[in-house]
């Protein structure tokens, strides 16, 4: 049966949403007029490197235009980069990145494809490995890929450029992540069942997609549209999201995890989450932080309503209301969550158990939030990092700042 589009003003509108590059909005639309005449869908291509077990918002920033291309009618491939990884994506890098085992990758893709379906519709996504094209090419076809491309182009890129004047070091085989990358681009062209109309990618991505989009031109091939989404603030406000920083929310994060880290970011980067990470509308969300400026809405009523949506995406309406109902009952009325962990340590002074308790990194920490009366024990607050624990029947009731809690079991 042939498929329907809308028309081609209509799908640019939704695609160009928080959208950073869009190389070029010509190509991109002379395709949309295409698709929409032949009933053929665009094959949309976004790579992932298995790097971690674990995908967290950031990345589903990318994740959702993926969503916002099937919801026109059009087929995504989610690309796993299961050769890719084991060289180690450099974008953005100050250092070199560990390579990863071939077992590695393969656990860490295990859980991609599951995480990656409660955004994605699975009937109109194509699932592929570049092992498939980049492992058969051996040396020989990596040399010749390789001597496509001049090392003054490849120093063009900010990373590297920068890395290079600070004399950080540049590792060889991140010099060749580009081109493979090109190269997923061409032989995904080729195949029938797959093919390569547009890449979607990081901002910071920008260099790669372009470099696939140049060496397909070289080849013959229509080269591809590259669009690119900016990359999320954290929950500190300040860095990129990221599992290493601490200042990332889980796909697979429970819901009152979510609810809760939600609810400690800061007001000021709310406004472009409510733009990457929910579908509500550019003007509604202009109207809101207008509302917010004037003193007429709370920023907390703005920011619930996030935690809500973002809650639900991923563990449904029902899970979203119970977690509002235990931030509100925690956090807000000062309560104890429903579930808190119970750990046995040995009697020792407040500052050492926190630590030992995961409660803080340090003793340092420990003794900064004492002093903050920032530290309770059985809701009366701690005098003194050096006030020794002793041994009893009854656990202690530590809360620690306002989301951490846990039953210290001295014996």
């Amino acid at each position: 049966m042939r498929a329907t589009f809308p028309p081609a003003d209509e799908q640019l509108a939704l695609l160009q949403r928080g959208a950073v590059d869009l190389v070029s909005e010509a190509d991109l639309r002379r395709k949309l007029e295409r698709s929409r005449a032949t009933g053929k869908p665009l094959a949309v291509k976004a790579g992932f490197d298995p790097s971690s077990p674990d995908l967290h918002l950031g990345h589903t920033v990318l994740l959702r235009k993926m969503a916002h291309f099937q919801r026109l009618g059009h087929r995504v491939v989610f690309l796993i980069g299961d050769f890719t990884a084991m060289i180690g994506d450099p974008t953005g890098k100050k250092a070199t990145r560990p390579q990863l085992t071939r077992d590695e990758v393969m656990a860490n893709a295990e859980t991609y494809e599951r995480q990656v379906f409660k955004l994605l519709d699975r009937d109109s996504t194509v699932v592929r490995f570049n092992s498939q094209w980049l492992s058969p090419m051996g040396s020989e076809g990596l040399i010749r890929l390789a001597g496509r491309w001049t090392l003054a182009r490849m120093m063009e890129r900010e990373d590297f450029r920068t890395r290079f004047q600070t004399n950080q070091p540049i590792s060889l085989h991140e010099l060749l992540y580009p081109l493979v990358q090109a190269k997923d681009s061409i032989e995904m062209a080729k195949l029938p069942d797959v093919g390569c109309d547009v890449e979607l990618g990081g901002h910071d991505q920008i260099f790669n997609l372009l470099v696939g989009r140049d060496l397909m031109k070289e080849d013959g091939l229509e080269p591809q549209v590259c669009l690119t989404v900016p990359l999320l603030v954290g929950l500190d406000g300040h860095e990129k999201m990221s599992k290493s920083l601490g200042n990332a929310i889980a796909v697979d994060d429970p819901p009152r995890e979510i609810y809760g880290k939600t609810m400690s970011l800061p007001d000021a980067p709310m406004w472009d989450w409510l733009l990457l990470l929910t579908d509500i509308a550019t003007p509604e969300i202009a109207a809101r932080k207008s509302a917010v400026e004037r003193g007429e809405l709370h920023p907390k009523k703005v920011k619930q309503e996030l935690a809500r949506i973002l809650v639900a995406q991923f563990h449904g309406d029902a899970a979203a209301a119970d977690a509002e109902a235990e931030f509100e009952r925690v956090f807000a009325g000062g309560g104890t969550p429903d579930e808190v962990p119970e750990i046995a340590l040995a009697a020792q002074p407040l500052a050492a158990a926190l630590v030992a308790a995961g409660l803080v990194p340090s003793r340092k920490e420990a003794q900064r939030m004492v002093e903050q009366r920032a530290v309770t024990i059985d809701g009366a607050a701690a005098s003194s990092g050096q006030q020794e624990l002793a041994a009893r029947a009854e656990p202690y009731l530590v809360k620690v700042g306002k989301r951490r809690f846990a039953r210290l079991r001295v014996g």
